[in-house]
């Protein structure tokens, strides 16, 4: 395989060839990723690099090979669909993730804490068809909801109902507006994606008070946030493919429980926090739109 040459392919378009040890300087480099479709002569279509045995860490499957040529046209969209999964290292997602929450408790450096927290959870994620996902949305572009969001933390274990109460819409529009800001600074291979959540704020404050409501059910709320993701999905445009959530109720329901009874004993936090993560970002997929 030392002396092929190889194709990649990039927002639709092919990009070639490369000899061998060129592909593995732009693997080591993210340029190109294990969900990013590769070609070489032998091979009957385009394959994730990361089923090519040897190519990429953790690669195994071997590549189905044909008649020599060229390459095969690549689709419009590179992949047509799959599940979303993410390379998250325990330390640095436990880091993180306090990093966020002292950065809430302080208030101020909240919009910093926030940014870097995003744009690293999201350089983590694999997308089908979208190589090396990136996040270029600024500390400053929506400084205001994270101060509000650290403000509202402090009233919330305040002994007044009726501000808590109050905390509920308030929380749930800052929170509708962090989604609309986190979609609409989505990039892949550094270019700027077209997503965008159209979701109503009404509506989105409706399901923020369903969940409380929920909660009076003791095991209501599981499905509650499985109906409200999949309303999210639904509600996100730009892109060719449909993002569906995969989780059922019962699943939510399981796994959230386990991950809150591990964390009552403090030691398990680090590996449950990467494993309730990652199966849940395993449960958001792309797929064909059928309308």
């Amino acid at each position: 395989m030392s002396n092929r040459s190889w194709f990649y392919a990039s927002n639709g378009q092919q990009q070639g060839p490369y000899p061998e040890a060129q592909l593995r300087d732009l693997i080591t480099r993210g340029m190109v990723g294990a969900d990013t479709l590769v070609w070489t002569e032998g091979m009957s279509g385009w394959q994730r690099a990361g089923d090519i045995p040897g190519l990429v860490p953790g690669g195994s499957a071997p590549p189905s090979l044909s008649h020599p040529g060229a390459p095969p046209p690549v689709a419009a969209d590179g992949y047509s669909g799959g599940v979303l999964s993410a390379d998250l290292p325990i330390w640095p997602l436990l880091g993180r993730s306090l990093l966020f929450i002292i950065g809430m408790l302080l208030v101020i450096p909240a919009p910093w804490t926030a940014t870097g927290f995003y744009r690293w959870m999201i350089s983590r994620l694999y997308v089908p068809g979208r190589p090396n996902m990136g996040f270029t949305g600024q500390p400053l572009d929506i400084w205001y909801v994270f101060i509000a969001i650290g403000v509202l933390t402090y009233i919330g274990s305040a002994d007044l109902y009726y501000l808590q109460y109050l905390s509920i819409p308030i929380q749930a529009v800052l929170s509708w507006m962090v989604i609309r800001w986190i979609a609409s600074n989505l990039s892949s291979n550094g270019q700027q994606l077209p997503i965008a959540f159209n979701g109503n704020a009404l509506h989105y404050i409706g399901w923020q008070v369903l969940l409380y409501v929920s909660f009076i059910t003791i095991i209501g709320w599981a499905w509650v946030i499985t109906a409200w993701m999949r309303w999210i999905c639904r509600n996100i445009s730009g892109t060719h493919r449909e993002v569906i959530f995969l989780a059922s109720g019962l699943e939510v329901l399981w796994r959230s429980v386990v991950f809150g009874i591990a964390c009552v004993f403090i030691i398990p936090i680090p590996w449950v926090l990467r494993w309730y993560a990652g199966w849940y970002v395993s449960q958001f997929a792309l797929a064909d739109r059928t309308v």
